[in-house]
């Protein structure tokens, strides 16, 4: 059994996470009108929808422990480059989307063995932090035959009260196990801008208003199991994240699970 196969950054980015209406549906009318037959000629058209428990961004819960349906599309070219666009929604809560997601990447083979992609994307958080999780974001990463990658980022806010620029590292490993089983691990570390809130109390009752950001640094991580077979895959993992975070309220779930199928 083969390690599993790299697809593009774009497609696979659902699978890993574990941004307005209007932007998705330009998006979506965009990919709709360009000349696909051409294209296709050119490069390679992929696409994946998924339904998760929970959408997760680096350790953090982006949404509620609730069932969220998410689709990528991305074209991936011969000399390297790839591009894409995604987007998530919460199945109960329709609107605002959960995340809206562009991206474009290029990828070089260094050794028969190694791989280097150098990404660059834009994350849009409609109903999440009052835009404080909304990030540019340029990235670099090591690929050793589709089973370990090591990557390095560099995040610029573009929503909150704070727009300095943060960092983050990560590491994940995939080995594969009989009956189209892998096994998949993962750790990280990162600074993020959070809201912060503050409650008044009056004759109506106690309410919560913004107060303003911080910048936290945190670790996180994950042990899980992928069964994927042609088009189907169904991964389910252990997420770990530093204490603090759960305190705050800002940790995923300790399990999550997500179904794809792509095409």
């Amino acid at each position: 059994m083969q390690p599993p196969s790299s697809a593009s950054p774009v497609v696979t980015v659902i699978t890993q996470r574990r941004h307005r209406i209007h932007h998705a549906l330009v998006a979506m009318a965009a990919c709709a009108c360009l000349p696909w037959p051409a294209l296709a000629q050119s490069g390679n058209i992929n696409g994946i929808v998924a339904l998760s428990s929970q959408l997760v961004d680096r350790g953090l819960a982006v949404t509620s422990d609730t069932a969220i349906v998410q689709g990528a599309v991305s074209w991936t070219l011969p000399s390297g480059w790839a591009f894409g666009v995604a987007a998530s929604t919460e199945v109960r809560n329709a609107t605002p989307l959960a995340e809206t997601f562009a991206q474009a990447s290029h990828t070089w083979r260094m050794t028969p063995d190694w791989q280097f992609a150098a990404t660059a994307a834009y994350y849009d958080y409609p109903g999440r932090g009052n835009g404080a999780f909304n990030r540019a974001e340029g990235g670099a990463n090591w690929i050793y035959r589709d089973v370990l990658t090591l990557g390095i980022a560099a995040m610029i806010p573009t929503g909150g009260g704070n727009h300095q620029l943060r960092g983050a590292a990560d590491v994940d490993f995939h080995w594969p196990l009989p009956w189209h089983v892998s096994f998949s691990a993962g750790a990280g570390y990162a600074q993020t801008q959070v809201p912060t809130y503050g409650t008044y109390d009056d004759e109506y009752g106690s309410h919560r208003y913004p107060r303003g950001d911080r910048v936290n640094s945190y670790g996180y991580g994950h042990l899980g199991l992928i069964w994927a077979q042609g088009p189907w895959r169904v991964e389910v993992d252990r997420v770990f994240v530093d204490a603090s975070m759960r305190e705050a309220w800002l940790a995923a779930s300790p399990w999550v699970a997500t179904m794809s199928w792509s095409f």
